[in-house]
């Protein structure tokens, strides 16, 4: 999912296999056109940068609006057993256990898994409860891991890149950080699926395996750091400290 700004694209990377409602009803209003005219609503400080469809902007602006109904299910968490899992050898403090599933940060307990808050992952906005959120507002972590909102929000991918003009947005003066005027609203140009696109045209990128030998030295790496700056390693490591190396592939 490509979404195009003046300020740059936000290269996103949906999560199927965690959301799949979520992600469904988002691919349809990429595909209706539905976020090309909508905007940057939102830019919390070390929280989150909010982005609306175009029939969502208008209303995407007050903090504790009234309950609607759920459109979609609530893709919180997703059975435990259908969740492949690489368990990280250090204890976590908001679920019995964390990890890795084909890539992407999880945690889970004794029944369900879940995507976790980590920087630049993704999760679709809601109003108040019984709301799920439709996919028309997303946001992206651009703060300390926000590890209260899992289990409380559908995650349905990531940013994989461009997150860093984003994140650096001027502040929302308003409640939650959401812009006061339109003027303040950073338009967005235009949103594609890269599956749309023709072949050639198509951005690759390699995420590194997490169920490898090499992704367990790298944690390794991160929970004992060894460069001479470092007086004590610390001797354990956070699901969203360990960043899941992803570059863009050159073909050639």
């Amino acid at each position: 999912m490509l979404v195009e700004t003046a300020k740059g694209a936000l290269v996103i990377e949906l999560a199927p296999a965690f959301a799949p409602a979520h992600v469904a009803a988002i691919r349809k209003l990429i595909r209706d056109g539905a976020f090309t005219g909508g905007a940057v609503v939102r830019v919390q400080d070390n929280y989150v940068v909010q982005f609306a469809a175009k029939t969502a902007v208008a209303t995407a602006n007050a903090p504790g609006v009234a309950a609607t109904a759920p459109t979609l299910p609530a893709e919180y968490e997703q059975p435990r057993a259908k969740v492949p899992f690489t368990p990280l050898p250090y204890p976590d403090a908001y679920a019995a256990q964390a990890g890795f599933s084909d890539g992407w940060p999880v945690a889970r307990d004794a029944g369900a898994a879940w995507l976790v808050h980590c920087y630049d992952m993704v999760g679709a906005g809601r109003d108040l409860p019984p709301s799920t959120g439709d996919g028309s507002e997303l946001y992206a972590v651009i703060g300390h891991a926000p590890r209260h909102l899992d289990r409380n929000m559908a995650v349905v991918g990531r940013v994989i890149h461009g997150i860093e003009p984003f994140a650096a947005l001027p502040r929302g003066t308003e409640a939650l950080g959401f812009y006061k005027t339109d003027a303040e609203k950073l338009p967005i140009t235009g949103a594609r699926l890269a599956s749309d696109l023709p072949a050639g045209q198509r951005p690759r990128y390699e995420v590194m395996r997490t169920d490898t030998p090499n992704f367990a030295a790298l944690i390794a790496a991160r929970a004992n750091r060894r460069e001479p700056f470092f007086l004590r390693p610390a001797g354990g490591v956070d699901v969203c400290n360990v960043h899941i190396p992803v570059r863009l592939t050159v073909i050639r």
